[in-house]
């Protein structure tokens, strides 16, 4: 075997199709494009989703759904992690350094997921209704 023996395996490799080069090509005249029409000429065709003047897909489906940009300083806090944090004060500064909630948080609510047995004081952080009653019944309270 020598370097200027080696060659691909038997159809690795194909000749690149070439158009518009006389009748004996097979792709002479028409090249391949047919006859007439906007896909047949140099540089006409359409823009993607265009269904030749029918209202597209994507106008006829409703519009729906909305996401809101202020939704990433926005934080949820658990019962559960609010026991494990074994604070008993509360407070947004807390819990970042905590890492229970994002850096960019502002707004904290505290779910009733879990429960909850220490006594906790909250300053500045919202509850849900059955949190509330949670945290109250373990003697705790929101400032």
């Amino acid at each position: 075997m020598e370097l200027n023996n080696i060659k691909h395996a038997d159809g690795a490799k194909h000749a690149k199709r070439r158009v518009g080069r006389g009748i004996g090509s097979g792709l002479g005249k028409t090249a391949g494009r047919g006859h007439k029409g906007q896909k047949s000429r140099a540089g006409g065709y359409h823009k993607v989703g265009f269904e030749g003047g029918q209202m597209p897909l994507q106008r006829r489906l409703p519009k729906r759904g909305f996401k809101s940009h202020l939704l990433k300083f926005n934080a949820e806090v658990t019962l559960t992690a609010l026991e494990r944090l074994g604070a008993s004060d509360v407070d947004l500064l807390a819990l970042k350094q905590a890492g229970l909630v994002g850096q960019l948080a502002r707004v904290v609510k505290v779910i009733n997921t879990g429960a909850i047995s220490r006594a906790v004081t909250l300053k500045g952080i919202g509850a849900t209704a059955g949190a509330k009653a949670a945290i109250e019944a373990a003697g705790g309270a929101l400032a």
